[in-house]
């Protein structure tokens, strides 16, 4: 009777052992994955509001890995059926008119600035000439777009002439602010002053296309070179 006392006894105070015992304490977690998670959660919620426009960049902007590539490994300017629906439209052709017309009427209408900026004669003749170059701007632009399309499938911002089309309303905002500034009767040195920031612009833009122009007839060349080194070692 009393060994099962004992052991009743023992066993209660096991019980009393296990109940009164105290519970385990969680180590606390470092400082530095504290902070690096409130930096990430931080960070997430500015990088929320920009998600979409880095979207849209993804979408539109040429490839950046082609950027950084070699020369041999960078997207062409145009492909096979690309330079085939560039030669056949008539678009091509009035490109090639329209643009060399607007620099000829460019080289006219800036010699008529700068000649009343610096006699204060000839407003009537500058203002036209600015007024004319606008215009054959604008047409370039609408027909520019339409070419665009056939050829690469958009109206704009082709990746082969992301840039120019990018700095290419630059160039019309400009244009459009000096006949905004006329409109509103702003003094005539005011207006040209606007003219001739666009007119920078204009050069800006016509030396990229000039660039893309001398790439093209590169790569001409280099595709002719090929088939006619294929044509010999077939031979």
């Amino acid at each position: 009777m009393s060994f099962i006392c004992e052991v009743s006894g023992v066993l209660h105070g096991r019980k009393r052992v296990l109940l009164t015992k105290t519970p385990t304490r969680r180590r606390p977690k470092p400082e530095c994955v504290t902070t690096n998670r409130r930096k990430a959660r931080l960070t997430l919620f500015w990088a929320l509001p920009i998600l979409p426009l880095c979207s849209v960049g993804e979408r539109v902007m040429p490839d950046r890995r082609e950027a950084r590539a070699g020369p041999s490994a960078r997207r062409q300017l145009y492909t096979a059926e690309e330079r085939q629906r560039r030669d056949d439209t008539a678009w091509t052709v009035v490109q090639g008119v329209l643009a060399p017309a607007q620099f000829l009427v460019f080289l006219v209408s800036l010699i008529l600035v700068l000649r009343f900026m610096g006699t204060g004669e000839g407003y009537a003749l500058a203002t036209a000439s600015v007024v004319l170059k606008t215009a054959i701007l604008y047409t370039i632009m609408v027909t520019g777009a339409i070419w665009e399309k056939i050829v690469f499938g958009r109206w704009l911002f082709a990746p082969a002439f992301f840039w120019e089309d990018v700095f290419s309303f630059v160039v019309i905002g400009l244009h459009s602010a000096y006949l905004y500034a006329l409109f509103m009767g702003l003094s005539p040195r005011a207006q040209m002053v606007i003219a001739l920031c666009a007119y920078a612009a204009y050069v800006v833009n016509a030396a990229q296309f000039l660039l893309k122009l001398r790439a093209a007839r590169l790569q001409a060349g280099a595709e002719r070179a090929g088939m006619a080194s294929q044509q010999e070692l077939a031979a």
